[in-house]
């Protein structure tokens, strides 16, 4: 039995169960659901679609164009466009970071913005002399705050002209004065020119570093925006003309205007705020007092410039070239800098460091500082040639140890070494007056006998200047007369190292080397020191320390940092050894080396010294009222020609003494005689007789070694023969 056949014809086997229901559920091709392609995908499948029937195409003639050319060149040209605005949005967004990253790096780089205030002035160190008046400024030279308004109106135009001629309308960078510079740099083939705004430049001077970087120009940059979104225009512009430097050490406009023209900002003239404003491109090489045809050839290129911008009229500009009143003192030339600079050293010691503008109060009398400076100058103009001398200095203080003149050399512009501070020098004879104390407190007296003869100590044999001997001679003879023989002697009678102790006792600071010849002066000391261990001599026996600061307080003298206490000065040498010693050194003035030191009406003492080989020549002495100590040599220690102290050092004490005295009441030294007895009998000495004593009791010292002597006088008899230290 047949269940069922295809159309086809076909038999069909019956099916149950599960497999039947499928069955009946399968889809045929007929039942399937064909979605045509719209786009075929080759070129026989679209001729496929374009003739159902399978029969070539036909060919078919182009159709003329109706306005499709125009619609595809317009569709190309929106296609560029678009493409160059999105490729310019993505430039411009990378650019953009970029721009935030650089400012985002440099800023990491500027201090924290907390701080970024306008830092203080630097601070001026002003040293006055004891009457007040000014000596020198340390630091750099800054005038007092001017007030924008109290400046007459063409000194900052000519600022302006110069430096930044759209300063009112550029907010702290000019971009379009960038561009202008960066052309002229260009068209020159160098830098001609520079874009940077008085913002910029105030930005620079207040926060930043003179290098030529990119970071520290785009730090310039960003300072220059802070500070303009900070202050006022009129703000920045004051506190530019108050803080930019005008060379010759000298800040701000008022600082400038003193310097050069002697007289306050305020009263400039045209001619000299054009050449101020000129400065600010090159100080150091503009600076009048240096380059007085630079400084005017710019000071014309200023006045033109405030003419063009039309801040004064041609008339003005014309009127006032080549009119600026120059009122320019060399700065730093003084000696009294060598004063400035000590104190310098020891600023630090008395106050820490100075953060804030301060006035110095020190002992320098500027009328004496004259007198000593010219008696040095004047003696080594004079001489120098002929003794082969190129260096002098000189200290005066008082007997309680306040220096009043310092001399550190013949010039300071050409050394600023200080040869009274720093130069350490053998001081010969000159360190004979510690030997003989030593031995005055040994129990010996002025009086006391010891034998100046040839001297022989493990090998070394000490010779007197004249290579001449006396035999017995007092103290007072030996000192006088400088006999080197007699101060070994006793400087081995007391001991090397007692010597050492005296001299250190009275104020030396140098280290002594303890040994024989420490009695000649073979240890190095400097002036300052040697003159304040004389100063005992001279006040009654009282140590000091030479010092030369008073006081020290701010500029507006409301706070006193510094006040120097009152003295309290030990006694080092008792009343009746100074007494004696006195005595004694008062005959190297009236009898001995330093006859030609005198002080009419005055009572005085002291000591000559010449080192080995003439390399150092010295004089220190004394009266109640200074003790000054003057050194001649050379700094490379090369020898003199036969330059003693009894010489160019004894004339140059003498000048500066002399007048320092004048009209200063008359006072005795502490115990000595008012004259010596050897100055009254010198006038009976000859040639081959023998010496006189300096008392009544004393036996006269015979020369020992005596050469045929020409008729030179007594006077040159003594000097060349037995006075030469």
């Amino acid at each position: 039995m047949a269940w069922g056949r295809k159309k086809s014809g076909g038999r069909r086997e019956p099916m149950f169960g599960l497999a039947a229901s499928l069955s009946e559920l399968r889809l045929g091709p007929q039942d399937r659901v064909t979605i045509a392609d719209d786009k075929p995908k080759n070129k026989a499948a679209k001729r496929k679609a374009a003739d159902p029937d399978n029969e070539a195409p036909r060919e078919r003639k182009p159709q003329p164009s109706r306005g499709g050319s125009k619609r595809k060149s317009k569709t190309r040209a929106r296609s560029v466009i678009s493409r160059l605005f999105y490729w310019g949005a993505v430039l411009g967004l990378w650019a953009g970071i970029a721009v935030v990253g650089v400012v985002v790096w440099v800023g990491a780089h500027l201090p924290a913005i907390q701080s970024l205030e306008i830092p203080k002035r630097p601070p001026t160190i002003h040293i006055v002399g004891i009457d007040g008046s000014m000596l020198a400024t340390r630091g750099e030279m800054a005038g007092s705050n001017v007030a924008l308004k109290d400046l007459p109106p063409y000194l900052p135009k000519a600022f302006i002209a110069i430096e930044d001629r759209r300063f009112y309308s550029h907010y702290g960078v000019d971009p379009l004065g960038i561009a202008r510079a960066a052309v002229a740099n260009v068209l020159h083939r160098g830098v001609s020119q520079g874009g940077s705004t008085l913002t910029q430049q105030l930005a620079k001077n207040l926060f930043l570093t003179q290098e030529r970087t990119m970071q520290r120009k785009l730090q310039e940059v960003e300072l220059a925006l802070w500070l303009e979104h900070k202050h006022s225009k009129a703000e920045i512009l004051e506190l530019y003309l108050n803080r930019v430097y005008f060379g010759s050490g000298a800040y701000g406009v008022e600082a400038a205007a003193q310097r050069y023209f002697g007289k306050p900002a305020k009263s400039v003239t045209v001619a000299e705020a054009a050449m101020l404003a000129g400065l600010v491109k090159s100080p150091s090489r503009l600076a009048p007092n240096r380059n007085p045809e630079g400084a005017e050839k710019r000071a014309q290129t200023v006045l033109a410039a405030m003419a063009d911008a039309k801040f004064i009229t041609e008339a003005q500009a014309q009127a006032s070239i080549g009119h600026p009143s120059y009122n320019v003192k060399a700065a730093g030339a003084g000696t009294v800098n060598y004063v400035a600079d000590w104190i310098g050293e020891v600023l630090d010691d008395l106050v820490g460091q100075v953060d804030q503008s301060i006035v110095v109060e020190t002992s320098i009398d500027p009328k004496l500082q004259a007198i000593a400076e010219a008696s040095i100058i004047d003696e080594l103009a004079a001489k120098s040639i002929k003794f082969n001398v190129s260096q002098g200095a000189l200290v005066a203080m008082t007997p309680d140890g306040a220096v009043r003149a310092m001399v550190g050399g013949r010039n300071y512009a050409d050394s600023q070494y200080n040869r009274a501070v720093t130069a350490k020098r053998q001081p010969g004879s000159a360190f004979k007056p510690f030997v003989y104390l030593t031995a005055i407190e040994a129990g010996l007296t002025p009086e006391t006998i010891r034998q100046d003869a040839p001297l022989d100590v493990k090998g070394w044999k000490p010779e007197n200047y004249s290579h001449e001997y006396f035999g017995a001679v007092t103290l007072t003879q030996a000192l006088a007369m400088s006999l080197n023989t007699v101060a070994v002697r006793l400087g081995l009678e007391v001991g090397p190292k007692n010597v050492a102790r005296t001299a250190y006792r009275l104020g030396i600071s140098s280290k002594l080397d303890a040994n024989a010849s420490i009695a000649l002066g073979t240890s190095e000391v400097s002036l300052t020191e040697l003159v304040g261990a004389y100063a005992p001599f001279a006040n009654g026996g009282r140590g000091v320390a030479p010092h030369v600061v008073n006081k020290i307080r701010t500029v507006e003298g409301n706070k006193v940092l510094y006040a120097r206490p009152a003295d309290q000065l030990a006694q080092v040498i008792e009343p009746r050894h100074v007494a004696m010693m006195n005595t004694m050194m008062q005959e190297t003035l009236l009898s001995g080396t330093a006859r030609k030191a005198e002080i009419p009406g005055w009572s005085a003492a002291g000591k000559t010294g010449t080192s080995q080989d003439f390399r150092d020549a010295w004089f220190i002495g004394y009266t109640a009222n200074l003790v000054t100590g003057v050194w001649l040599g050379n700094d490379d220690n090369s020898p003199t020609k036969k330059a003693t102290g009894g010489g160019l050092p004894v004339e140059v004490w003498t000048r500066f003494m002399k007048t320092a005295h004048e009209g200063v009441r008359v006072a005795a030294l502490p115990g000595a005689q008012a004259g010596g007895m050897l100055a009254q009998v010198t006038s009976q000495i000859v040639p081959g007789t023998p010496m006189p004593a300096t008392g009544s009791n004393r036996p006269a010292p015979t020369r020992t070694s005596v050469r045929p002597e020409a008729a030179s006088g007594l006077d040159g008899w003594l000097m060349d023969r037995l006075f030469g230290r």
